[in-house]
């Protein structure tokens, strides 16, 4: 019986052509640095090159081939794995970032309301007390004919507040006033406090709402003691303004 050779694609690849092929893998893994510490006692142990005549190639068994493959995917794996946790580290920075900032404008509204409360924040210059004499009344005990601003029972020696923020701009005598303060409120307007009994402030000074700022008393033109209340636009006699009103405003209740 007559054998013939088997030819075309159901040829079986020659052992040179299987071994140049891997060969050609090996080489293009070692210029990409897959082939590592791995490999190389694998490849060491294979058989010597081969001497075809024409190209010498490297003989390399199965097992081996698929030790390389591991061993690349586990370097593609782990840098996988570092671009994970990196891509995860930027990401708990940005978060820190963001609180961070969140924070600090979270501290800032909360500074500028303590700051607008603290400037409208007004109370009455004398504790649990009322208004004895009225704003404009009339009677010749005032150089022009009628009350100034209002006054407010008080025996001497009762402690007189600053009614909110602002700077002293007069501090002392202020003839038929007695001794008195006057205040440049922070919105511009002025406030004055006549007939104290002593001065525990001075010119500059910063005061804030509630703040003692003398003593109530019964200097200057006065029948007795108490506490005469002004609110003006200047700090100059005769441009003043109703204290009732504008402590009102304020949110004082007398």
């Amino acid at each position: 019986m007559a054998f013939t050779r088997a030819t075309g694609k159901h040829r079986r690849p020659s052992r040179m052509h299987r071994t140049t092929a891997r060969a050609a893998g090996v080489a293009a893994l070692a210029t990409t640095g897959v082939v590592g510490t791995l490999a190389a006692p694998a490849l060491a142990a294979e058989p010597e090159a081969e001497q075809t005549g024409i190209t010498p190639v490297i003989s390399i068994g199965d097992s081996v081939a698929e030790e390389i493959d591991a061993q690349a995917a586990a370097q593609k794996q782990a840098a996988l794995d570092a671009a994970a946790r990196e891509a995860a580290m930027e990401a708990a920075r940005e978060r820190a970032a963001e609180a961070a900032e969140e924070a600090r404008e979270a501290k800032e509204r909360a500074a500028r309301e303590a700051e607008r409360k603290r400037l409208n924040t007004f109370v009455a210059p004398i504790t649990a007390s009322y208004v004895s004499t009225a704003y404009q009344a009339g009677s010749s005990l005032w150089s022009s004919g009628s009350h100034t601003g209002i006054d407010f029972h008080a025996s001497t020696g009762t402690t007189v507040h600053a009614v909110g923020v602002g700077t002293v701009v007069e501090a002392g005598w202020g003839g038929a006033y007695g001794n008195q303060v006057v205040i440049k409120m922070h919105d511009g307007t002025y406030t004055q406090y006549g007939h104290l009994s002593s001065i525990g402030v001075s010119v500059g000074q910063s005061v804030s709402a509630g703040q003692q700022i003398g003593l109530s008393g019964a200097t200057g033109n006065v029948t007795g003691p108490h506490l005469h209340f002004e609110a003006r636009t200047s700090a100059e006699y005769g441009s003043d303004i109703d204290p009732v009103a504008y402590l009102r405003s304020h949110g004082v209740n007398v």
